[in-house]
């Protein structure tokens, strides 16, 4: 050091490239990683272009499948409820007790986020300004609880949540159609305790993407999560839906044909792609790209041919992964399934799992390249229903209250979707792979007739549920359009 206390050139030097990495690790604390999470509502992969669909024209959700990844297998649920349930609390239902949307065991709908943590909550608590917009239906905890987590939402509710508004207002319909408290045109939308005015001409797509578009503007200068869980193309057909490529499809207040009604399914679907672009567009024109992950899946398999039943197609749904720090893979054959999203939130917030233990494991390492694969088996559970399976292997309907102890046991190979798949029951050259499953299995034990909950009222309306023959025809196998395998 020179005389007066002054540094030399070379020592000044040596001090700034000192500060580099302090400087460094400052900036990359203040780049978190945004995340929307959007979810389809009752809709099978095999709509979508990504997925194989040259009808259904969907280029945004296209274009992040091609850029990122896109899980050829990837399970939910087969149903809503415990499809919801599982997403937000990445434990399955044989842990949360959440197995249909009419069987939520014990105290389950009161106490799923008492008992288990949303991962709303783990992400706030990580420092995230935090949104849902579109349906919940996820027990009678509402999302903007402590519990839950939620700073703000705007959501499709019924006359049970705008009754609870201050100043008791009113939600009048302006046609007949779509249910009592449409999810379409004119819906009955509350947004942050009020209830939203909706007009004849009101497209509740528009008004929730609008929301999570205004909601990722107004913080983007704060890392976010916006969640949201759409409302459609879930089954409702009335209506109308206007789309780039269709334009107009579907009529107001007028019944439609079957044929009509696919059509608009797969117009609604195209609609979903379109805001599903419009966010893409709000972050790509915010600059905030390089920091946001954007997901998309969907809760179950299509209405009628997939949802509810306890066969593969049912809890088949698409996942697509894209964005900040996701590495341009296309389609993989690795295996995820809904337990491991809530790890894989936390994990890219930088936040922690404290003592709490999802049944699934973070996603990060594989999306982000650090490791070419995943897990070696996925599981799902519906009604009394199991399943699990591995890359080259598929036990679906395991289910000893409708006389399928075992299930069937199928052999995939490299096939997907159903196609080419092999009967393997009692063959003897794959009891390793039945050998695999029931050590898995017996970790997660099905539901048994002895079960006592089936002596409670619910219980047995349940039980009773199940035992008609049609239910079983219908749960425990294919639709006769999706009949590729099953003998």
């Amino acid at each position: 050091m020179k005389k007066g206390g002054l540094l030399s050139p070379v020592m000044v030097i040596l001090l700034l490239l000192s500060l580099l990495p302090a400087c460094s690790v400052i900036g990359a604390k203040s780049k978190l990683m945004n995340i929307v999470l959007i979810m389809g509502d009752d809709v099978s992969p095999d709509l979508y272009g990504c997925y194989g669909n040259e009808r259904v024209k969907t280029p945004n959700i296209d274009r992040m499948a091609q850029e990122g990844v896109m899980f050829s297998t990837a399970w939910a649920s087969a149903i809503c409820a415990p499809s919801r349930a599982l997403i937000m609390t990445g434990r399955y239902g044989s842990t949360t007790g959440v197995y249909h949307n009419s069987l939520w065991m014990k105290d389950t709908r009161k106490r799923l986020f008492t008992d288990h943590v949303s991962f709303g909550k783990l992400i706030k608590e990580a420092g995230y300004a935090t949104a849902i917009a579109g349906k919940w239906h996820c027990s009678m905890t509402m999302p903007y609880e402590d519990s839950v987590g939620f700073d703000e939402y705007c959501l499709w509710e019924g006359a049970g949540e705008i009754d609870k508004l201050e100043g008791s207002p009113k939600y009048e319909r302006l046609y007949d159609g779509d249910g009592a408290h449409p999810r379409y045109w004119q819906p009955s939308i509350v947004q942050n305790h009020k209830l939203v005015k909706t007009g004849a001409n009101d497209f509740a797509p528009d008004i929730f993407t609008n929301f999570i578009c205004d909601f990722i503007e107004r913080n983007k200068d704060k890392p976010f999560l916006a969640y949201y869980p759409m409302v459609a193309p879930h089954g409702t057909r009335e209506g109308v839906t206007t789309t780039p490529l269709r334009g107009k499809v579907g009529e107001m207040g007028k019944p439609q044909t079957q044929e009509e009604g696919q059509a608009r399914f797969e117009a609604l679907n195209e609609y979903i792609d379109v805001c599903v672009g419009k966010i893409i567009k709000k972050v790509e024109r915010l600059d905030l790209l390089d920091n946001t992950l954007i997901i998309y899946c969907a809760d179950n398999g299509t209405a009628v041919t997939a949802k509810s039943r306890g066969i593969e197609r049912g809890c088949h749904v698409p996942f697509v992964a894209w964005g900040a720090d996701v590495k341009k893979r296309g389609a993989t054959d690795e295996l995820m399934d809904f337990s491991d999203i809530l790890p894989t939130l936390v994990d890219y917030a930088g936040g922690t799992l404290g003592d709490y233990e999802p049944d699934g494991k973070s996603l990060k390492p594989f999306l982000s390249g650090q490791t070419d694969s995943h897990r070696e088996w996925i599981y799902s559970c519906i009604s009394t229903t199991q399943l699990v399976r591995t890359k080259d292997y598929l036990l679906e309907v395991i289910n000893p209250m409708l006389g399928m102890p075992h299930g069937r046991l199928y052999y995939t190979g490299s096939y997907r979707f159903g196609k080419g798949y092999q009967l393997v029951n009692d063959d003897p050259e794959h009891k390793k792979a039945r050998d695999l499953f029931d050590e898995i299995l017996d970790k997660i034990p099905p539901l048994m007739k002895d079960n006592p909950y089936w002596q409670t009222p619910k219980g047995k309306n349940f039980v009773d549920y199940i035992m008609d023959p049609k239910y079983a025809k219908k749960h425990l196998h294919n639709h006769e359009n999706y009949r590729f395998y099953e003998e």
